[in-house]
């Protein structure tokens, strides 16, 4: 049998949509200690802007060629097509990574990931060294999801008319039960009193003892979330799944498209914009780039509902398309038209 001691460890960044996942990373490559680490990301649509972001920081720990992109679907759902043979492939190289690091979509299950470091050929070489569950704090605060579960349950039971299924709470739950580290995040936008019930909130989700830390702008030293030891693979039962008992799943229940957007000449003009789009039609998501007159730097924008932030990345190189494209995230039956005529008025 191989020790986990001679695998090399892997990572699991799991967390809902705009949690800061993407933010954790490049803090985490920007303070790597010399390791030499790989990322494989899962992009939700086709504008690879988490693989922009983390190669516009040109940091030495994580050459471009070990930033590889999955965007043929949430790779919990491509385990086989993809996934697996990604993980292969970085570690057929004559250098291989010291440790990889995984960014889910924030649509993925990751306990399906877990199970795939179980197939022969990856667990003789591979282990989760962990699992981190990134948690956008201000959202639970404002009850995206169940303060109360045993009160939400009694609710549903009562009341036969109510939709039983909540897939945006199943991922969410899914998500921090199959954690080995709690990251609670942007807790500089919460009160002493917000991050106490938060956090309370969470940790009573979660059936057995996991470290949950705070976190502002997804700051957290590098030993805190590497080198957790925690061999996931073979704990599979104590991280329960919503969806443990299906053959599959998928992920119908959300939709994205694609809007480019022209030169703009105010940022904040834009995200204003942006901000009263989201609010009218329930976005749960936009993320993407923008060109600014005037600037020569590429302007990065992201959105979580209706909490927008903006900021230059990089400057636009020889020849490049300055034009804008933004991700629009949601449920299905977004109002695609007038989100685009929103956008582009």
């Amino acid at each position: 049998m191989t020790s986990v001691s001679s695998k090399v460890p892997a990572t699991i960044i799991t967390g809902f949509l705009g949690a800061g996942k993407t933010t954790l990373i490049r803090n985490l490559l920007a303070n790597a200690g010399g390791r030499r680490l790989a990322l494989i990301i899962n992009e939700f649509g086709d504008v690879g802007v988490d693989g922009d972001i983390l190669r516009s920081c040109g940091i030495e720990s994580c050459p471009e060629e070990n930033i590889v992109e999955l965007a043929n679907g949430c790779i919990c759902c491509t385990v086989a097509d993809d996934f697996v043979p990604t993980l292969n492939a970085l570690l057929s190289r004559d250098i291989k990574p010291d440790h990889i690091i995984i960014e889910t979509s924030g649509l993925a299950l990751p306990k399906p990931l877990v199970q795939a470091f179980q197939w022969p050929d990856v667990r003789s070489r591979l282990t989760v060294d962990g699992v981190i569950a990134v948690i956008d704090g201000p959202a639970v605060a404002e009850g995206r999801f169940a303060d109360d579960p045993e009160a939400l349950a009694r609710q549903r039971a009562e009341d036969p008319s109510l939709d039983h299924d909540n897939p945006l709470e199943e991922v969410y739950e899914d998500q921090l039960l199959c954690a080995d580290l709690i990251v609670l995040n942007k807790t500089d936008l919460l009160d002493a009193e917000a991050q106490t019930r938060v956090a309370s909130e969470v940790t009573a989700l979660v059936p057995r003892a996991v470290k949950l830390v705070m976190a502002h702008q997804g700051r957290v030293d590098p030993a805190v979330l590497l080198g957790l030891g925690a061999a996931a693979e073979d704990d599979l039962g104590a991280r329960p799944s919503h969806h443990d008992n299906e053959p599959d799943h998928d992920h119908d229940d959300f939709e994205s498209f694609i809007v480019e957007i022209p030169m703009s000449v105010s940022p904040d003009a834009l995200t204003e914009k942006l901000r009263g789009v989201s609010e009218a039609h329930d976005v749960l998501r936009m993320k993407g780039f923008v060109a600014v007159d005037g600037k020569p730097m590429r302007l990065l924008v992201q959105g979580v509902g209706t909490r927008f932030q903006h900021h230059y990345d990089r400057a636009w190189t020889s020849g490049e398309d300055r034009v804008g494209r933004i991700v629009v995230i949601g449920r299905k039956g977004l109002d695609e038209a007038a989100i685009r005529a929103g956008i582009a008025g």
